[in-house]
């Protein structure tokens, strides 16, 4: 090289690009794992959110408020599976079922990855609070799980109303 003449040599060039392909190689699958993780923290946050605003529904209107997995946005879907989305509703007369469109306080269309399935409780097709905010019956549990069966966490409501979150400190089957 002259003196003078500054830059890179295409040598400097192609090595310094084979070691940045090196270091992608190796952090790719440790992003994929930590992307499927922030996917189902967002989905545990987002049932989190729609059970306490089913809560807070049932107290301020003092009516019964469901919060239920539905595909449709305007019918429960009587299944355990939540992946579909679901939706928030008052239930004025006992019925468990929405009765007009006023009745629906929200509904979440597409709120998870189509890589998590999420899953309740069996047994349990829906989440209903009292109008005192507790939620009646044995205690419910929706499981977000990955595709290939691995639990990657879970949100729990007992019966005084409260949802907490549960994530496995050790890799453990997805129930159901």
């Amino acid at each position: 090289m002259h003196p003078g003449t500054r830059g890179f040599t295409l040598i400097e060039a192609m090595t310094g690009l084979a070691v940045l392909a090196i270091c992608t190689a190796v952090a790719i699958p440790a992003m994929g794992g930590l992307l499927e993780r922030q996917r189902a923290n967002a989905a545990m946050s987002s049932l989190s959110t729609q059970m306490q605003l089913a809560r807070m529904a049932a107290i301020t209107y003092r009516q019964p408020a469901v919060l239920c997995p539905s595909r449709t946005g305007t019918a429960c879907d009587g299944s355990t599976d939540w992946s579909g989305g679901w939706m928030v509703f008052l239930d004025r007369d006992g019925n468990r079922k929405p009765d007009s469109t006023e009745d629906v306080v929200r509904v979440e269309s597409t709120p998870t990855s189509r890589r998590l399935r999420v899953l309740g409780t069996t047994g349990r097709p829906q989440l209903r609070y009292l109008p005192d905010g507790r939620s009646a019956g044995s205690n419910i549990t929706i499981s977000v799980c990955s595709r290939d069966g691995a639990l990657l966490g879970a949100v729990i409501v007992n019966n005084a109303g409260r949802p907490r979150t549960f994530r496995p400190v050790s890799p453990a089957p997805c129930p159901g």
